[in-house]
């Protein structure tokens, strides 16, 4: 008799409307109940009964009341739902179509599902995996959650899922792009190409590289100075910036690297056949020829021109470092002119690397971690593979070359797709300060460290650290890098411009600057510019590109390391990043990322205590951890269907704090 009762209802809406009400993100648990989270330090119980409203990530407005002598949550307002489009599996309730999203915190959460017009529902099965949009929100006033089914990616044991699921979820193409039947030279009629396919240019890549874009010649010259020339492959011959194909091209950005395969910007009779400079295959070619002196100096002979070239040798990465390194290798001997090539190029990767150390900034070396997969998509093994001689020698030759381009763009045009970084947060430089420098000791200032010339200075100085610590900590208070159509500096690399076009058969970015390029050899105006979106839009490709990458390799490392808790098998673990709950670890042995769980570090709260803000784990209040440090783990669990690591240390804390991590 009082369910619809006017007044009744009209008091219980003046009662919450004098609640207080707080803003927050949902955060689920795999117990029904969860919390709003106003803020790093502020949070909400919220009962299950109150969790059918809404779902992890979402951001509400929620009334709190007391309950049971206890403050919970009720959220009320939808601000803005975590779930729009979304990938999720198949789940047959009665015969009825259900989705479960494909996220730790919301696998448990079937939503009622129909599958979009001209789709059968009948091609459907349980465990399948599609792609869905939620259309009904019970903070929106629906009932319930409703979603629409607008794909199927694949069945459900299909052992590449992880590569169509992958691509699907960050809305990125799974196959390259369709070509044409009739490729044509399309080069400015008053373009002259040279005729260099007598210079002995080599190639020098991965045993399985197809889509080969630069070739490398250098030799010495009488003042012992060392004249380098770079020639690049160029699609840009074949497309033109009014062709489909060039849409196509900055619609993907990137060809897009994944373990084990690859999804190519260009067509692949393009990118693999037509533009790659092949052994004893003529090729149109972009070059650039300049001095590097015996310093490691780059001259002021920078030279841009169109030829055809031709690769005399089709060399490989660690047939060339075994040589180079040892002085001989089973697999590759070179005759006399290659040989003397090479020897020029390793020449001037020292003399460059040399100069880098001293003037700007070098990288530390850190191995890339390669699957080798079977023709079933299993993993066969997890290689490290460290940045060999024959590596740094044509990674030093393309830095040379991009500084080159940076260098003529501005010149001519003040223009062009430049790979900028502007070092430190400005309202973060007060911070690095007091963490590098904070009795003053070091000549490093707020003011010097803003400036690239003193960004450099410091990054050369924490290389030399014997701990990565101040590293950890203070790369977290630089920028992020950007591709702008301004000249501006590079701190990261410390390098004052830095313009890249030595890859346009794999980057959209590098195929702009081609035209400048040309543009510039012609005495023309640019035949294209980078319009003011062209950044954003690279970096967005970029973006998602890395974070797929990185979601194969998960799904790749949970597979192939499911067995490891039985095993027992112990890793090395490096610490990358610490949080309230626990730290995440790099396996330095497969490059898989791992979380310690503070429970499994040590399980009695009150001993134990995490600092975010600064890096560390302690002990009874001693620093037992922090960023940086390496410790012996074993897996204590794998989650194939979250794709995710739990470790925990080999090292056993004692009941009363009488030892350290170090003792052991």
């Amino acid at each position: 008799m009082f369910q619809d009762n006017p007044l009744l209802a009209q008091l219980k809406q003046q009662i919450q409307e004098n609640l207080p009400k707080k803003e927050g993100t949902i955060k689920a648990t795999d117990k029904g109940f969860g919390f709003l989270e106003v803020d790093s330090k502020t949070s909400f119980f919220i009962p299950p009964p109150y969790m059918k409203k809404c779902m992890h990530g979402d951001k509400v407005i929620a009334i709190i009341r007391t309950e049971k002598e206890k403050e919970v949550a009720e959220p009320e307002e939808l601000i803005e739902q975590n779930l729009t489009r979304f990938i999720g599996r198949v789940k047959m309730f009665k015969g009825k179509l259900n989705v479960a999203p494909d996220h730790p915190q919301l696998k448990k959460q079937s939503l009622k599902a129909k599958v979009k017009k001209g789709l059968n529902p009948e091609h459907f099965a349980e465990g399948d995996w599609v792609v869905a949009n939620l259309i009904r929100h019970p903070l929106k006033g629906d009932n319930s959650f409703f979603v629409e089914i607008t794909e199927k990616i694949t069945d459900a044991n299909d052992k590449i899922a992880p590569w169509w699921v992958t691509l699907a979820e960050n809305d990125l193409p799974n196959s390259e792009p369709a070509g044409i039947d009739n490729w044509q030279l399309k080069d400015d009629e008053s373009l002259t190409r040279a005729d260099m396919t007598h210079i002995p240019f080599v190639t020098i890549d991965g045993e399985s590289t197809k889509d080969m874009d630069d070739a490398l010649y250098a030799e010495s010259t009488e003042s012992g100075d060392i004249k380098l020339t770079i020639a690049i492959a160029d699609p840009t011959a074949y497309i033109t910036p009014d062709d489909k194909m060039d849409n196509v091209a900055r619609e993907r950005g990137f060809t897009i690297y994944l373990p084990g395969r690859n999804i190519p910007m260009l067509p692949r009779e393009l990118a693999d056949e037509m533009c790659s400079l092949l052994e004893n295959e003529v090729r149109p070619a972009l070059c650039c020829s300049v001095t590097v002196h015996h310093d490691g100096t780059i001259g002021e002979d920078i030279e841009f021109f169109a030829a055809n070239i031709k690769s005399h040798a089709r060399l490989v990465y660690d047939h060339v470092s075994d040589w180079l390194e040892t002085g001989s290798s089973n697999e590759w001997q070179p005759n006399e002119q290659i040989a003397a090539v090479v020897k020029n190029l390793h020449r001037l990767s020292q003399v460059r690397a040399n100069w880098r150390e001293t003037n700007a900034v070098v990288f530390p070396d850190r191995p890339d971690y390669r699957f080798e997969l079977s023709e079933d998509n299993d993993v066969i093994a997890i290689h490290a593979d460290l940045r060999r001689t024959a590596n740094r020698l044509v990674e030093e030759a393309m830095i040379t070359a991009n500084i080159c381009a940076g260098i003529a763009l501005n010149k001519a045009f003040e223009s062009g797709v430049f790979s900028s970084h502007a070092g430190f947060k400005p309202e973060k430089l007060k911070d690095v300060i007091e963490l590098v420098n904070p009795n003053g000791e070091l000549p490093f200032t707020e003011e010097s460290i803003a400036t690239l010339e003193g960004f450099a200075a410091l990054r050369r100085w924490l290389s030399q650290q014997d701990t990565s610590y101040l590293d950890n900590r203070i790369r977290k208070h630089q920028t992020y890098s950007e591709m702008s159509a301004k000249p501006l500096p590079h701190y990261a690399m410390g390098l004052e411009l830095y313009a890249t076009w030595t890859s346009p058969i794999r980057k959209y970015g590098d195929m702009v600057n081609h035209r400048m390029l040309k543009s510039m050899i012609l005495g023309k105006a640019p035949l294209q510019k980078p319009d003011e979106k062209l950044g954003e839009e690279l970096a967005i490709h970029k973006k998602h590109h890395k974070i797929a990458e990185r979601s194969v390799s998960d799904w790749l490392y949970a597979r192939t390391l499911a067995e490891e808790p039985k095993k027992g098998t112990k890793f090395t673990g490096e610490i990358f990043d610490i949080n309230r709950a626990g730290m995440r670890i790099r396996l330095l042995e497969n490059g898989a990322s791992a979380f310690v769980p503070g429970s499994l570090i040590l399980d009695n709260k009150a001993r134990i205590s995490m600092n975010a803000e600064e890096g560390t784990i302690s002990i009874d209040n001693d620093v037992n951890y922090k960023l940086g440090d390496t410790l012996e783990v074993v897996l204590a669990d794998v989650n194939i269907e979250n794709r995710s690591l739990v470790a925990k240390p080999t090292y056993v804390f004692a009941e009363t704090n009488t030892e350290t991590p170090s003792d052991s």
